[in-house]
């Protein structure tokens, strides 16, 4: 790569100041809204039961070419895609009565003193149970990651949704936070399965199962780290640092939430820990000379050339312990005592009201910190500073909370069985095959897409590349991550990194 491409590249990332808050929103509301109508389709019409090329091509076109519209040809005009996809989404609503399920035997089972009796054969329900709309929302998730990723490197993706230089808030800002929050609401579920079993580890254990998933995320670090040195690739020194960069982060991690989780339950609380931890390194980068250090300070040590990727490590920490103190809330199962637990209702609008909650709260938090008439800090992705932890767990539990409210409204009998396979099967029927395979397979899929990105600017001029040239390119590229999804998650393989 010829230096002075090299260095209009460079500066195509750079000195970037972002765009609000509420843009980001209505643009990632897309998501969402693309789930309301391939629901619409599927509990409706059940379109999607019979999965064939056109299902296929429906549900890649609504989950991922959506998302690549609104990131693109849509960026300015975000409500009106959303728009688009809620209109028909409400008319199916409101028009079409449902497709006729195949049985409705367990769907109302004798009760017992409002206890549901159980028949012979009868196996009991995971404790565990599948949630399509984390599912949903983590597919969603990686498909906007993706897309960014690679869109990023044309013009035909704004530079207000790339990264900002230093202060500021951007659609990827908020997409590699997500990541990590992600990381941590899936996290939780080998925890508890852990609490289920009643096992309890030892920190020695618990670390060596870390490293089984730290290892693997190093040496991709490594990889990337020399093939960007060594191709002589463009890249933003001040986002990680000269050596450091996103694999190394996710490598680190496991092992330090191992060492939360090995802490006694009565003694502390994940959530608390977070908070608290965030909360001093803001107290520490507004009272010490740390701030100017990741800011400013010269490149002389490897200390300093990665400092950014070392100190936002904190801020990134807490945002993951944050998703698993979500996760932990959320994903056990939640029976009720009374008759309206088994038609499923209940329990799915306690994890509505719960993740209203969750939303409400951190909300409320991030005002606080925004706001001129407490504290006035600003959001910074570089330092993952106290106000961008904020901002990114408020606004995922905000995106957990419409697409669970989507579930509860499209499939509100998804847990009226007290069968184990049939609920399995009713979770699957809602649950997009293409969002549902991205999220199987999330980091594989994270790695590929950095791979095509990688070749993609290697043997393309992106910066000379017109409108529709780069809307083609970044379709074929989403395609292949969307055909490799589903073809690794229908021959039930999972890439586990």
């Amino acid at each position: 790569m010829a230096q002075s491409y090299k260095s209009l590249k460079e500066d195509f990332v750079s000195n970037l100041s972002g765009g609000g808050i509420w843009e980001i929103n209505y643009v990632t509301a897309v998501a969402p809204a693309a789930v309301l109508l391939w629901s619409a389709l599927q509990s409706r019409r059940g379109y999607f039961v019979d999965y064939g090329f056109t299902a296929f091509t429906t549900d890649f076109l609504l989950n991922v070419g959506a998302i690549l519209a609104a990131t693109t040809i849509y960026s300015s005009a975000p409500t009106a895609l959303n728009t688009l996809l809620i209109l028909p989404a409400i008319v199916l609503y409101v028009v079409s009565r449902g497709p006729r399920t195949r049985s409705k035997k367990s769907s109302h089972p004798v009760l017992t003193n409002g206890v549901p009796e159980k028949k012979e054969g009868q196996t009991i329900l995971d404790p565990l149970p599948e949630r399509p709309f984390i599912t949903h929302y983590r597919g969603s998730m990686m498909v906007v990651t993706c897309v960014a990723i690679l869109a990023v490197d044309f013009r035909v993706f704004p530079r207000r949704f790339a990264k900002v230089e230093t202060w500021g808030t951007s659609l990827m800002d908020m997409g590699v936070g997500s990541f990590v929050f992600a990381a941590g609401l899936a996290s939780a579920r080998p925890v508890l399965k852990a609490r289920e079993a009643g096992k309890t580890t030892s920190v020695g254990a618990s670390m060596t199962a870390a490293a089984r998933h730290s290892v693997p995320l190093s040496l991709l670090g490594l990889v990337r780290l020399y093939s960007i040195k060594g191709l002589d690739y463009a890249e933003h020194v001040s986002e990680y640092g000269v050596h450091w960069n996103f694999f190394f982060t996710l490598a680190l991690l496991p092992g330090f939430a191992a060492i939360i989780q090995a802490l006694p339950r009565s003694l502390f609380s994940v959530h608390l820990i977070a908070l608290s931890a965030t909360v001093v390194y803001q107290v520490i980068l507004d009272t010490t000379s740390l701030k100017a250090y990741i800011l400013t300070a010269p490149r002389d040590s490897l200390l300093s050339q990665n400092r950014e990727g070392v100190f936002s490590f904190v801020g990134y920490f807490g945002i993951f312990l944050i998703g698993q103190a979500v996760g932990l809330d959320i994903l056990p199962r939640r029976e009720s005592s009374s008759a309206t637990s088994v038609s499923g209702s209940r329990p799915k609008h306690q994890i509505l009201t719960r993740l209203l909650l969750w939303s409400a709260w951190f909300s409320v938090l991030l005002f606080l910190a925004l706001s001129y008439k407490t504290f006035g800090l600003l959001v910074s992705r570089r330092l993952a500073n106290l106000p961008y932890v904020l901002w990114v767990s408020a606004f995922n539990c905000a995106q957990l909370v419409l697409f669970c409210a989507i579930e509860v409204l499209m499939f509100p009998g998804l847990c009226s069985t007290t069968d184990r396979r049939t609920e399995s099967q009713r979770c699957k029927e809602a649950t997009s095959r293409v969002l549902g395979s991205f999220n199987a397979n999330g980091l594989a899929i994270f790695l590929l897409a950095n791979l095509l990105t990688g070749l993609v600017n290697l043997s393309t001029d992106t910066l000379q590349a017109g409108r529709a040239r780069a809307v083609v390119t970044l379709l074929v590229y989403t395609l292949i991550l969307a055909i490799t999804a589903i073809t690794l998650h229908s021959k039930n393989i999972k890439l586990k990194l």
